[in-house]
C-alpha cells in the first residue's frame, strides 16, 4: 500500500480512517509520522513519504505524532489475512517473541535462518524484526507510563527494555518527550493497584452481536464469563497469568487488564486483540461477501461481523474435540470439569473467574478412564493433548496453516469439521469454511444458496478469501445464543 503514493496521499487528505495501520505518513518539513486520518491538517503532497510501518518511521528518524498517536493504531490487517513469512513473523513478534527469545528464536520457530527472516521483514516493512519489536517496546512504555503509578525503573524492565538508559533514550526520541514529560501531559484516571484501563482500536464497523455472543455462549465456567457488560477471562502468560475485561463500546474495545506480571502486557494486549479479530477491515471483507446477490442482504443488514477466535490455540483445539457431537451445554460442562480437575487456580477479586484452562501436559496426565465421553472420543482426545504435550503437535501463532491442516487430519477423530473449525478460530485462517457444519446448511436453504456441501463449497469459492467472514453472517441466520450480544 504504502509505494502507491496517489492513493496515499488521497487516503491522508480525507483523514480516512479506514487505512490506519496500512501506512504511515512521515512529513519532511515536521520530523514527525502520522496515521492516515490525522485530523491536523494534512501537508502538501510533495511534503509527505509513506512507510509500511511505525518502525520505518522511526528508523527514518520520524517522530511520532502527538496528536493522532500513529503507534495505537490498528494493526495491519496484512497480518490476519496471509500465511506466509513476514505475517507469521509479525504475529510472532506481536506476541513479544522477539523480546523473550530474541532474533535467533523468531527465526527457529519460523524455521528459517536469521538472516532469512531479516531480509524478508526489511524488504516488505522497512524495517527488521529488532526495530519492529523496539517500535512495539516503545507502545507499551507509553501505554505503562500514561496509565499506571509505577516507576520510571519498573516501566522500564516491564516492556522489555534492557536498561534504564536504553528506555529513556527510545521513549524521547520516538515520541519527542522524556518519559516524566510523557505522564505530566497524561489524564489521571482513578487507578486500581495491579489493573491496566486501555482502550483497543479497531476499524469500523464492528458488530459485536456474534462476537461477544459467540463467546459467551460458549465460556467455559470458571474461566470465562460475561459479567455486566464484559466478557472476562484468564489468561495464561508467558511470566504468569491474568484476568482480561473487555467491553464493547461504539468507537473501541474496553480492555481491562490485571496481570501477575507487567512484562506480559503486550502478549496480553496482542492475544485480546486476536481474540476479537480487532486487526480486520471489514470494508474489504464486507465489499467482496456483498458481490453475492443472496449474501449482500445479511452484510448490509449487519456489517462489520468478526471472527471469534482464541487466545490459546491449544485450548481451542482441546475445546474444539470436546464439542464434537454435543451441544453447546454439553461441551461447557466438560470443559469446567476438566478445568476444575486440572487447571490452574486463580484469584479474581471482581468476578467469578477461579482457574486457568489446564495446560496439554496436565491433560495428558489424566486418566482416561475418568473422562465423561464416548471411547472414540476419548482416544481422539487423548491422542489430541498426549501430541500438543510432546510437541509433536504445535499449534500458534506462527502456524504454517495448510501444513497444520495437515497433521490435524491425520489424528483419529479429527474430521473436516474439526480441523476447519480450529484454522478459523484458533489458526487464524480468514478463509476457513465449513461447509457441513449443520448450521450452514441449514442457512444455505433458507436464503436459496446450495445446501449440499460440494455446491455449497463451489458457490463459496466467489467469496474467497473471507469465507470465514461468510461463516459468521450465515450462522447469523439462525435464532442460537451465540448470534446475540448478551443482556
Amino acid at each position: 500500500m504504502h509505494t502507491e503514493t496517489e492513493h496515499c496521499v488521497r487516503a491522508v487528505q480525507g483523514k480516512d480512517a479506514r487505512f490506519d495501520g496500512w501506512f504511515y505518513t512521515a512529513v519532511l518539513t515536521t520530523g514527525i509520522y502520522c496515521r492516515p486520518s490525522c485530523p491536523v491538517v494534512a501537508p502538501k503532497p510533495e511534503n509527505m513519504v509513506f512507510h509500511p510501518s511505525a518502525a520505518a518511521c522511526q528508523q527514518a528518524g520520524f517522530r511520532a505524532c502527538k496528536r493522532c498517536r500513529p503507534d495505537a493504531s490498528p494493526g495491519s490487517p496484512e497480518w490476519n489475512q496471509r500465511a506466509d513469512l513476514v505475517a507469521r513473523a509479525m504475529r510472532l513478534i506481536a506476541d513479544g517473541v522477539v523480546d523473550r527469545e530474541g532474533v535467533p528464536g523468531l527465526a527457529a520457530r519460523l524455521g528459517y535462518s536469521t538472516r532469512q527472516v531479516e531480509r524478508q521483514l526489511l524488504a516488505e516493512l522497512g524495517a527488521g524484526p529488532l526495530a519492529l519489536a523496539r517500535a512495539q517496546r516503545a507502545q507499551t512504555a507509553r501505554l505503562l507510563i500514561e496509565t499506571t503509578p509505577l516507576p520510571m525503573a519498573e516501566i522500564a524492565f516491564a516492556a522489555g527494555f534492557s536498561s534504564i538508559r536504553t528506555f529513556n533514550d527510545t521513549v524521547r526520541e520516538v515520541f519527542a518527550l522524556a518519559p516524566s514529560e510523557l505522564r505530566a501531559r497524561a489524564p489521571r484516571p482513578g487507578h486500581t493497584p495491579g489493573a491496566l484501563a486501555l482502550r483497543l482500536p479497531f476499524r469500523a464497523p464492528l458488530n459485536p452481536d456474534n462476537l461477544f455472543g459467540h463467546l459467551a455462549a460458549t465460556a467455559v465456567p470458571g474461566v470465562e464469563e460475561w459479567r455486566d457488560g464484559a466478557y472476562r477471562r484468564t489468561l495464561r502468560l508467558p511470566y504468569g497469568h491474568g484476568i482480561a475485561s473487555l467491553t464493547p463500546r461504539p468507537d473501541h474495545i474496553a480492555c481491562r487488564l490485571t496481570l501477575s506480571d507487567l512484562r506480559d502486557l503486550t502478549v496480553a494486549i496482542s492475544r485480546c486483540r486476536r481474540l476479537l479479530d480487532l486487526d480486520a477491515d471489514p470494508v474489504a471483507i464486507d465489499e467482496q461477501l456483498s458481490t453475492d446477490e443472496l449474501l449482500a442482504p445479511l452484510v448490509a443488514k449487519a456489517p462489520g461481523r468478526r471472527v471469534p477466535r482464541t487466545v490459546d490455540e491449544a485450548e481451542f483445539a482441546v475445546r474444539a474435540v470436546l464439542g464434537q457431537q454435543v451441544s453447546t451445554a454439553a461441551a461447557r460442562t466438560h470443559a469446567a470439569r476438566l478445568v476444575t480437575a486440572h487447571g490452574e487456580a486463580v484469584d479474581d477479586p471482581e468476578g467469578g473467574l477461579t482457574h486457568l484452562f489446564p495446560v496439554p501436559e496436565a491433560l495428558a496426565a489424566a486418566d482416561p478412564e475418568s473422562l465423561a465421553m464416548p471411547r472414540t472420543r476419548r482416544t481422539t482426545f487423548t491422542t489430541l493433548v498426549g501430541q500438543l504435550a510432546d510437541g509433536s503437535l504445535h499449534l500458534g501463532v506462527e502456524s504454517d496453516w495448510e501444513e497444520t491442516r495437515g497433521r490435524l487430519l491425520a489424528l483419529p477423530g479429527f474430521g473436516p469439521w474439526t480441523v476447519d473449525v480450529i484454522a478459523m478460530r484458533a489458526l487464524g485462517d480468514p478463509d476457513a469454511f465449513l461447509p457441513t457444519d449443520l448450521g450452514i446448511r441449514r442457512a444455505a436453504g433458507e436464503l436459496g444458496l446450495p445446501s449440499t456441501p460440494a455446491a455449497l463449497t463451489a458457490r463459496a469459492a466467489a467469496w474467497r478469501p473471507w469465507r470465514a467472514y461468510a461463516v459468521q453472517y450465515l450462522w447469523a441466520t439462525d435464532s442460537h445464543p451465540i448470534n446475540f450480544l448478551p443482556v
